[in-house]
């Protein structure tokens, strides 16, 4: 079983032609990605008792992610895009992030998991945060811990409590994956690729046994113990680049599972995961995003999608 913490939310846009509303949420798109994959998955986050939170709990059902939280009181979390004449967007956001009473079921809902994925604005927002961070606490010992900081700073606007709170879940993960962006916004004026390997140092024997990190256009790159790989970008007409870093995420854990590297008993694998074979993982990974680039929304490939491109 495969677990994702972290915050589902939905996408309002309101242009001057009408109001659009998508589903959304850096770790709910992971948390269908993997389902896509043919992952068994379950999303642990919280939605309201809303027409909004009908539709999150709809689409996350429509590609078979398990709920094992219904709604709750609170309203659903929304981010709203006013698009002026000039297609300047301006965002507001109405969030809420907790889930009360958590703790006391981490043992049941934890139970079997193998591979426990988060990040994003779950893991910074306050007080949500704190009880994420208790979730891959207790998860640690037996499943690989992934995570993505996805920063959001107009949400986070103070970039020492982001960095604070990023490394925390750093020397805690297995995998982590973050953008170029990311990490210039974190570590201003430090080279992006050395703060990656400032991460995977980060927690000693416990800590990352792989960082990666995208670059847009540029193609992904990566680092573990053994080496370091970089692949290209493949080439595609772009319609959107909306959930392509998501989508990137979800094809790696994907990659790691099929290769039976998920589980703390695996470890020592993993962080001895040659670079031929983390290149793969990239190129897997990178023709996933290109799928996603492709096509409007956060909207992730099925395996079958997979299997039919080139490399794959």
């Amino acid at each position: 079983m495969l677990t994702v913490i972290g915050e589902g939310l939905v996408d309002v846009v309101q242009r001057a032609s009408g109001i659009e509303a998508h589903v959304g949420g850096s770790p709910l798109n992971v948390a269908v990605g993997l389902a896509r994959l043919d992952h068994p998955v379950q999303f642990i986050g919280r939605y309201g008792r809303d027409a909004y939170g009908d539709s999150v709990a709809a689409h996350l059902r429509a590609s078979s992610v398990m709920l094992p939280l219904g709604p709750d009181e609170l309203p659903t979390s929304v981010a709203t895009a006013l698009i002026d004449d000039d297609g300047a967007a301006t965002y507001t956001f109405d969030l809420a992030w907790d889930l009360p009473g958590i703790a006391d079921r981490l043992g049941f809902m934890l139970q079997g998991t193998t591979l426990l994925h988060t990040g994003s604005i779950a893991t910074m927002l306050a007080p949500g945060a704190t009880e994420v961070l208790a979730a891959v606490e207790y998860a640690h010992p037996h499943a690989t811990i992934s995570f993505d900081p996805n920063c959001r700073p107009s949400i986070i606007t103070d970039v020492d409590y982001a960095r604070r709170h990023a490394e925390k879940f750093v020397s805690l993960a297995d995998v982590v994956k973050a953008s170029d962006e990311d990490l210039a916004w974190l570590y201003p004026g430090q080279d992006v690729l050395e703060s990656a390997r400032t991460w995977l140092a980060m927690g000693g024997s416990e800590g990352p046994a792989m960082v990666v990190v995208t670059r847009g256009g540029e193609g992904p790159w990566g680092i573990t113990a053994a080496g370091e790989a970089a692949v290209a970008a493949p080439r595609v007409e772009v319609a959107d680049t909306v959930g392509a870093g998501d989508s990137f995420m979800a094809a790696l854990l994907s990659g790691l599972v099929d290769r039976g590297l998920d589980g703390a008993e695996n470890r020592k694998d993993l962080r001895e995961l040659p670079a031929e074979a983390l290149a793969e993982l990239l190129a897997h990974a990178a023709r996933a995003a290109a799928v996603t680039v492709s096509r409007p929304g956060a909207n992730p490939p099925t395996r079958a999608e997979m299997n039919a491109l080139p490399g794959d």
